[in-house]
């Protein structure tokens, strides 16, 4: 990465180069989960670490750690395709139904309730688990919900479903999310 943090970077820009910072500063210092500790995207992170008595130098490293460690549980969509091959892998999708319904990789389920307990009561802690989403930006929220249940083979397919059809499966059909006003 050719751009390095530092104090003044916005929380814009520290969440562009970083997409899990914000995991990785409620994990250790309880910011940016809620209301009561949120930042402002154009708040520096220097003005974060001084309204939260922390050591700047000691965040931006936490910071970093963190994405290389998001970095570790990412999977591309042509490992996967050669892991689906051998019958070692789930897939779990954790779009919302009616993107599943729309597309979806073969052989992938849903995340819903019921799929959840089941994964939490049934699924083997040592088998892989691939999650996925659109473009692969909140699988690693769930990723991390299910390595603090135990399991320890969690990975996310890095660019989503995505990803998965320019790189894997050229007739799964790409799309693009309306945002509603």
């Amino acid at each position: 990465m050719t751009d390095t943090l530092d104090s003044q970077a916005t929380m814009t820009r520290v969440l562009e180069m970083f997409p899990g910072a914000q995991r990785a500063l409620f994990r250790r210092y309880h910011i940016g989960g809620c209301a009561s500790c949120a930042f402002q995207p154009g708040e520096t992170l220097g003005g974060l670490c001084t309204r939260n008595n922390l050591d700047a130098a000691e965040v931006i490293q936490h910071i970093q750690t963190s994405h290389q460690q998001d970095e570790e549980l990412q999977i591309s969509a042509v490992e996967v395709a050669a892991l689906r091959q051998t019958g070692t892998v789930r897939l779990v999708d954790i779009r919302s139904r009616e993107e599943f319904e729309a597309t979806r990789i073969e052989g992938a389920v849903l995340l819903s309730q019921p799929v959840m307990q089941e994964i939490l009561g049934r699924w083997p802690r040592e088998d892989l688990m691939v999650l996925y989403d659109h473009r692969g930006r909140q699988s690693l929220d769930a990723a991390a919900y299910f390595i603090g249940q135990g399991f320890r083979k969690v990975r996310c397919l890095r660019g989503g479903i995505d990803a998965w059809s320019r790189e894997a499966d050229s007739k799964i059909p790409r799309y693009r999310l309306e945002l509603s006003a």
